[in-house]
């Protein structure tokens, strides 16, 4: 049984998942917590997970706060979309149209990882006004150099952005959520977890953005739409006086020590070191991760706990 800070790392998804109707299609989500006050907490995944992935962190924030947990369209149990090409502007249209339509006036705290820091971050400095704090972890900045990649990751992620090769791989052999998902885990994921993370890409068919997302990532300056979103949020989050949370490993995949140092020296933020990680970090430390979150929003005034307790 994995454990982290002496609490099992559970495999088990208890939630009733909520449908919000969003640009005529379904998004799927967890609204849970105890307390009606703001901010509340809104957990943002990547490629190719969906809120399971924050399964054993939000029910720590949600003692003290609300906390709205979506699927991204195509991911999870939201709907897949004919036609729609699942590219980063396609996520940002349904991310912007889902939190209107679910929080359409609250203010709130972002915790974000992967595609869901681009999403998150970008929408963020559009509505500054509804932001209270922003939790990051394995993000996507601007300021992350490709050069510092392995070149184990640098060499994968090549071949999923050449066209035939990347598409039978990720379509055909579904390499992204079978073999690559559970290598950024350092304990490894359980037949049990595997199943949950494979289950809404069961037909090929279903693949379409899990594919799309790694030929959205900047490399070398392209996408060139991408690279200047990434720009203009990074910008923003370095020069915001917000509240900030960032979580880091060793040696991490979309954030190395070397990139960390040089984000973190350039803004307010509160660092936890959470130890030997790669990029689904949730799954190595999600305990730690949910009781500093709570700490945190506590010590920041973002909850109705005192950081005495």
């Amino acid at each position: 049984m994995a454990t982290d800070r002496g609490l099992e790392i559970s495999s088990a998804f208890p939630f009733e998942k909520k449908k919000a109707q969003v640009l005529g299609s379904h998004m799927a989500y967890v609204d849970v917590g105890t307390s009606s006050s703001e901010p509340i907490a809104v957990f943002l995944h990547g490629n190719p997970t969906s809120s399971y992935l924050w399964r054993n962190i939000f029910p720590h924030v949600g003692k003290n706060s609300r906390c709205i947990v979506p699927d991204l369209i195509g991911f999870g149990d939201s709907d897949k979309v004919a036609g729609l090409e699942y590219g980063v502007r396609d996520h940002q249209r349904y991310i912007d149209a889902f939190l209107d339509a679910v929080l359409p006036s609250e203010r709130v705290v972002l915790v974000i990882h992967d595609w869901g820091s681009a999403l998150g971050l970008d929408w963020a400095r559009r509505h500054e006004d509804r932001v209270a704090g922003v939790v990051l972890m394995e993000w996507i900045a601007a300021l992350n150099n490709w050069n510092t990649r392995d070149e184990m990751f640098k060499g994968l992620f090549q071949k999923f952005r050449t066209p035939e090769l990347g598409r039978t791989m990720i379509i055909e052999q579904n390499f992204f959520v079978e073999k690559l998902l559970p290598m950024g885990v350092i304990r490894g994921l359980t037949d049990e977890e595997m199943v949950h993370y494979c289950r809404p890409f069961l037909n090929p068919v279903d693949r379409e953005p899990v594919w799309r997302f790694p030929n959205e990532i900047s490399i070398e300056g392209h996408p060139k739409e991408v690279v200047e979103k990434a720009q203009r949020y990074t910008a923003w989050l370095l020069a915001s006086e917000l509240p900030k949370l960032f979580f880091w490993v060793k040696p991490g995949t979309f954030v190395r020590e070397q990139d960390f140092e040089r984000l973190s020296g350039q803004m307010n933020v509160k660092t936890v070191f959470l130890g030997a990680g790669s990029h689904f970090v949730q799954e190595d430390y999600p305990h730690s991760i949910g009781q500093e979150i709570v700490a945190w929003m506590a010590e920041s005034g973002l909850s109705g706990v005192s950081a005495s307790l």
